[in-house]
């Protein structure tokens, strides 16, 4: 036994022979660079400048307990909206404290949060400390009680809140909305709250009641797709996420240049060298190269594309998968389909996974869905005289991609 221990000691396992006792490579020197959620320090952040000062000219009267304005952040994923604003409420958390100021701070992301109850639960636990003695369980009281928590503790606790709801135009109503930028003006508590909105529908707006948006005023930021150069950038400053001289010098700008070309997201061209560097290190290479780029886009942009549809019913996967049944069959992977003949394909998946199906509108709204998470693409289209109008909806990913999210994905015959 003694001999057996020593010898283990010693060698350790083989099958973590590659990994270092900080947990990373051969490949990695500081893997956390390359995760999407990582915040990156201040000199770290391109092409963002002026969206941070912006920002913090809205909200930064919260660091003196004043009232800060509200403000929407529109952009397309990727474009830097979550990151500035999670940048501007750390300095701002800073700056309060070094000022003696109790500032909350939170981020919510609707996306993942399961209704209103559950938001503001969220938000309730986020801030709250052991000295409230306020305690915010993960279910079993009702939306009004949360709601009521959570003003018990913004009362007794802060100063001033500046809120976050990442991904907004999830949220099932505006009503979470207009409890908050409301909540001092109706007499539920004495602090000032700023609530920083961001959405990647430029029409967000719109859809608010206008109570909220007087509640929260005009103040809108519009953030434009990283060009090839800022990307390249983003990148360069990540570069040190990797061993000295493992990555090879033509894989950062052909990572941007990829990026650029097909949809400006920092997110996704951080999320393809990452994987191309778990692609050297799994297969045991010792530096990283543009054509691992190739061999790991496809993963890339699984990984992606199951984020944005983690939320979604089981039912709105058997359309994807419907419409990328549909879409491998033609020649330019970028055909399109009438709702009608979508509804076919669907029925035969949920008999090939073995459910029932749902009715044709429930199968249209979920499309929509869809297109409103930018899976897919909707056109309204005029038939011609007395033939009224039609929906034709095309995937925007490539069917391959779809299909590998799920070990047994639902490819059916369309022939039959």
């Amino acid at each position: 036994m003694q001999e057996e221990s020593e010898e283990s000691m010693g060698g350790g396992d083989k099958l973590f022979q590659a990994v270092n006792d900080s947990g990373n490579t051969t490949i990695f020197a500081n893997r956390e660079l390359l995760n999407i959620d990582h915040i990156p320090d201040e000199n770290r952040i391109v092409g963002r400048d002026e969206h941070i000062q912006e920002l913090a000219n809205e909200v930064g009267p919260a660091v003196t307990g004043a009232p800060p304005n509200s403000v929407i952040l529109y952009g397309k994923t990727g474009s830097g909206k979550s990151l500035v604003a999670k940048h501007v409420m750390e300095r701002a958390r800073s700056e309060a404290q070094r000022r003696n100021t109790h500032l909350a701070t939170v981020t919510v992301d609707c996306a993942q949060a399961k209704g209103e109850a559950d938001t503001i639960q969220t938000i309730a636990d986020g801030i709250n400390t052991p000295e409230s003695g306020v305690k915010v369980p993960t279910r079993g009281i009702s939306t009004n009680e949360y709601y009521n928590r959570l003003w018990d503790i913004l009362d007794q606790e802060y100063d001033a809140a500046l809120i976050t709801l990442d991904e907004v135009d999830q949220l099932s109503d505006d009503n979470v909305l207009m409890l908050l930028s409301r909540a001092r003006e109706a007499g539920k508590i004495d602090v000032s709250i700023g609530i920083i909105s961001i959405s990647n529908k430029v029409n967000f707006r719109d859809q608010m009641t206008e109570r909220v948006k007087s509640s929260l005023g005009h103040n809108e930021f519009i953030f434009d797709p990283y060009d090839g150069e800022q990307l390249r950038q983003i990148l360069e400053n990540r570069s040190d996420a990797f061993k000295e001289g493992v990555l090879n010098s033509g894989v950062i700008p052909k990572t941007a240049a990829l990026a650029a070309q097909r949809h400006g997201d920092a997110r996704k061209a951080i999320r393809l060298l990452r994987h191309a560097g778990d692609y050297a290190k799994n297969n045991d290479i010792g530096e990283v190269k543009e054509i691992h780029l190739e061999l790991a886009q496809e993963q890339a942009e699984g990984e992606r594309l199951k984020e944005l549809i983690a939320g979604l019913p089981p039912h709105s996967k058997y359309v994807l998968y419907a419409l990328a049944n549909l879409t491998a069959k033609t020649e330019t992977n970028r055909a399109w389909f009438r709702t009608t003949l979508i509804y076919d394909i669907y029925k035969k998946v949920c008999d090939a996974v073995g459910t029932d199906h749902l009715s044709t509108d429930t199968i249209r709204s979920l499309l929509g869905e869809l297109a409103f998470l930018e899976v897919t693409e909707s056109n309204q289209e005029h038939g011609g005289m007395g033939k009224g109008t039609y929906k034709e909806h095309r995937l925007l990913w490539e069917p391959s991609v779809v299909f590998k999210m799920d070990p047994n994905p639902a490819q059916v015959d369309i022939d039959q």
